[in-house]
């Protein structure tokens, strides 16, 4: 069992930077494959980007591919999203998750066993 708390979200004008953390808890981090997720009003929850229990391997939508960023300090506990270039269209609630079973963060939702209370980006134009 693991507790996730995002942080890091705020208010940006486009073109702008933001960076995503998300502490989790417990001593077993470093065993989950982590994903981050977002939520525009209006939407459906997607696939932002996902990163291997030991941080080697990465994967990320191609709306963001090129901008974002997604890495894990396991002696920390901590996972991140850094975002540039941020637009408008990225405006939504941002989510961490952690799944416990595969190597890889999933893109689908349902698969991942935790996830975090969001935080919300937002991107003027």
């Amino acid at each position: 069992q693991v507790q996730l708390v995002e942080s890091g979200g705020g208010l940006v004008q486009a073109g702008g930077s933001l960076r995503l953390s998300c502490a989790a808890s417990g001593r077993t981090f470093s065993t989950y494959a982590m994903g981050w997720f977002r939520q525009a009003p209006g939407k459906e929850r997607e696939f932002v980007a996902a990163i291997s229990r030991s941080g080697a391997i990465k994967d990320y939508a191609d709306s963001v591919k090129g901008r974002f960023t997604v890495s894990r300090d396991n002696a920390k506990n901590t996972l991140y999203l850094q975002m540039n270039s941020l637009k408008p269209e990225d405006t939504a609630v941002y989510y961490c998750a952690a799944d416990d079973v595969r190597g890889l963060g999933p893109h689908n939702s349902d698969e991942y066993n935790y996830w975090g209370q969001g935080t919300q980006v937002t991107v003027s134009s």
